[in-house]
C-alpha cells in the first residue's frame, strides 16, 4: 500500500478507535456524525483486508493486525502533530489548560503540593489531574495526549516513548517516634524481631520490593498488609510497626505524622525514578515547558542526564 492510497483523516479515526473503543466517542471527539465514522472504518476495513475493531460488550476491540498498527501509526500521527506546532509560541502565564500526570499515590504525596504551587506561580490558567500509573489503558492514554506525563518507575512503557532520571533513591525503615528502635541503628535482627506493615502496590515498580526482600531471603513478621501508600503515616503514627518505603516518601511523613526512619539493614538495590512522555510530544513546546518544571523541582541531576528514547535506554 502507498501512502497516496489513503487519507491521512482515515488514520486520525482509526487512532481514535484505538484510544476511545467507542464509535460514537470518536464522532464526538472528531465533530464527526457516528455514520461518518462508521463509513470510514469500512473504507479502511476494504483497504486493510481485515476487520480491525470488532464489536464487544467491553468497546470496539482491536484485532492483532489493528494492534500492530496502532503503534507506528500513533508515532507517525504524533511526529506529524509536532513537526505542524514546533514554533508555535508557549506563554504559560496565559495557557488555560489542564494537565494530567500518572503516578502513584507516593508521587502525589512527594510532588504535588510543590508542583500545584509552582504552577499556580507560573501558570496559574493551568489546573492539574493525576491518573494512576497502574492504569491498563496508560499507554494507549498517553499515545492520544489524555495523559500528558508518567512518573515513576514504570517498565511497560517502551518504544514510542521518551524517559529521563529524575533521581535515584534508597529503601528505609520507618516508624514512630519513640518506638522501641528508635534510638539505635537497626539491625537485621532488629528488623526481623519486629512487626511490619506491608504495601502491596500493584501494578508498579514500587510492588517489586517484596520480591526484593524475598530474594535476600528477609523473613518477616506481617501484622498488616494495605494496597497503598496513603495511609501508611496514619498507622505508623499509632502502632508499633515498620514499613519499608522510599526515602522520599518517608522524608514527606516525618514531619506530619510525627515519624522517624533509618537506613534498612537489607542491602536493597536502589530504586529509579523516571519522567515518560509519548514521542508525539517531545517537541512540543509548552510539553517541553511541563518537563522542565517537573525537572527543575525535583530533578537531582539538573545538568547532565538527557532524555533517552525507551526502546534504546538501559533497563
Amino acid at each position: 500500500m502507498e501512502l497516496s492510497d489513503i487519507d491521512l483523516n482515515q488514520l486520525v479515526v482509526f487512532q481514535q478507535l484505538i484510544v476511545e473503543r467507542s464509535v460514537s466517542k470518536v464522532a464526538e471527539n472528531l465533530e464527526l456524525t457516528q455514520p461518518a465514522v462508521s463509513n470510514t472504518l469500512a473504507k479502511l476495513r476494504r483497504k486493510f483486508g481485515d476487520d480491525l475493531f470488532v464489536r464487544t460488550p467491553a468497546g470496539m476491540m482491536p484485532t492483532p493486525f489493528a494492534e500492530q498498527l496502532a503503534e507506528p501509526i500513533g508515532y507517525a500521527l504524533g511526529m506529524i502533530h509536532s513537526g505542524l506546532n514546533q514554533h508555535s509560541r508557549f506563554e504559560p502565564a496565559r495557557v488555560k489548560r489542564s494537565v494530567t500526570i500518572a503516578m502513584t499515590d507516593i508521587g502525589e504525596i512527594v510532588f504535588l503540593p510543590a508542583l500545584v504551587e509552582r504552577l499556580r506561580i507560573e501558570a496559574p490558567g493551568i489546573s492539574l489531574a493525576t491518573v494512576r500509573t497502574s492504569n491498563s489503558n496508560l499507554r494507549d492514554e498517553m499515545e492520544s495526549g489524555k495523559v500528558d506525563l508518567a512518573i515513576g518507575p514504570l517498565p511497560q512503557l517502551k518504544a514510542g516513548f521518551f524517559q529521563r532520571s529524575l533521581f535515584r533513591q534508597r529503601y528505609v525503615c520507618l516508624f514512630r517516634k519513640g518506638h522501641a528502635l528508635d534510638r539505635k541503628r537497626l539491625s537485621v535482627a532488629d528488623w526481623q524481631a519486629a512487626e511490619h506493615l506491608v504495601i502491596v502496590s500493584a501494578g508498579t515498580g514500587h510492588g517489586k520490593v517484596d520480591d526484593l526482600l524475598r530474594r535476600a531471603h528477609a523473613e518477616r513478621t506481617t501484622r498488616l498488609t494495605i494496597p497503598h501508600f496513603v495511609s501508611v503515616g496514619h498507622i505508623l503514627q499509632r502502632t508499633n510497626m515498620l514499613a519499608t518505603v522510599t526515602e522520599r516518601l518517608a522524608e514527606s511523613l516525618v514531619e506530619p505524622f510525627d515519624l522517624t526512619f533509618r537506613p534498612h539493614p537489607i542491602d536493597l538495590p536502589e530504586v529509579t525514578i523516571n519522567v515518560f512522555w509519548h514521542a508525539k510530544v517531545h517537541r512540543s513546546p509548552a510539553h517541553q515547558w511541563l518537563r522542565g518544571l517537573v525537572f527543575d523541582l525535583f530533578g537531582q541531576d539538573k545538568t547532565t542526564r538527557r532524555a533517552t528514547p525507551v526502546s534504546r535506554a538501559a533497563a
